[in-house]
């Protein structure tokens, strides 16, 4: 039998409650009495999202900032949010309040008041989170048009970089090892920059699955080719991946867990964006261009090489 992937369980799922024309977002929509609620729902699992190394109070936080990021690329505030966990039962007291400091950091940190949840019992450690907050309009992930200008906040590899040194897969030395084990473990939305630059935004996308992921979405919602000229890192991850004998274009564009997000702007607010991005001391990088046709592809010494979807997917 046929292995289903996570995009197969998805249609069957879609078809089966009579939506298999849905087109996927980063959160979803609905109304209540002329008021817009947006809305999602995140999952953070011991076994695939904690390396053994992650402190509990660092996953906790990260469970909300999974949702968080998915309405920055949105360019809406959280509110709101119900929190489920599961539990082993030899979980003991201090595990518990690391746990709840967690929430209570993220909670703060983006001003999501915690309305209440679930506890569970079960073999592993797991959280789930669903948030809410309003807004009139979302940006879409397919609103890109050629001409265009392709952005990212970042930089790019060194989460993956960080996962890679957390199960003892790699060595850096300890600057690089700071840097990039607190990229993945704490991670930052880019949410004050997100909020000032809605109305300049044409499309959007967080970018937690891996860069590749994202871009090609995007490109083929938007039915655009994305060409990237300048890659959205720093010199230190190409270091780090020649020492460790790691592709660097696999650290930058397919590792996923950065929690940064992609989007798209007409040439005459570059300025603006900048300004935003001064302002709220929000690293972006402008990485390409959008043109007519289909596909992402990377441009280098006059060729364009095609950079194909390789991030990461569930039962993948």
């Amino acid at each position: 039998m046929k292995k289903l992937d996570e995009l197969e369980i998805i249609k069957i799922i879609q078809k089966e409650l009579g939506n298999d024309k849905f087109i996927p977002e980063d959160v979803e929509s609905f109304c209540v009495k002329n008021q817009n609620i947006i809305a999602k729902v995140d999952t953070l699992v011991q076994s695939t999202d904690m390396p053994p190394k992650m402190k509990l109070k660092d996953a906790a936080r990260k469970s909300m900032v999974a949702c968080v990021s998915d309405f920055v690329s949105k360019g809406v505030k959280p509110n709101y949010c119900i929190i489920s966990l599961n539990l082993p039962k030899e979980m003991s007291r201090q595990d518990i309040i690391k746990i709840a400091q967690g929430l209570d950091c993220a909670s703060k940190e983006f001003g999501v008041r915690i309305l209440g949840g679930d506890i569970n019992e079960g073999m592993e450690i797991s959280f789930h989170v669903c948030m809410f907050g309003t807004a009139k309009n979302i940006v879409l992930r397919g609103g890109a048009s050629p001409d265009e200008l392709l952005f990212v906040s970042g930089p790019f590899g060194y989460s993956a970089a960080g996962l890679e040194i957390l199960l003892g897969h790699a060595k850096s030395n300890r600057k690089f090892k700071i840097d990039a084990t607190r990229s993945f473990a704490r991670p930052t939305p880019r949410l004050e920059f997100a909020l000032k630059s809605k109305r300049y935004l044409t499309s959007s996308m967080d970018s937690s699955d891996g860069l590749s992921v994202t871009l090609n979405e995007m490109a083929r919602q938007s039915r655009c080719k994305f060409i990237i000229s300048n890659i959205p890192t720093h010199d230190s991850v190409a270091k780090f991946a020649r020492g460790n004998n790691i592709s660097a274009e696999k650290l930058i564009f397919h590792g996923g867990e950065e929690y940064e997000f992609a989007f798209t702007i007409h040439e005459r607010h570059r300025n603006a964006i900048q300004k935003n991005a001064r302002d709220t001391k929000t690293p972006i990088f402008e990485i390409g261009c959008i043109k007519k046709g289909s596909g992402v592809f990377i441009a280098k010494d006059g060729n364009l090489k095609r950079l194909h979807d390789a991030g990461w997917h569930h039962f993948g």
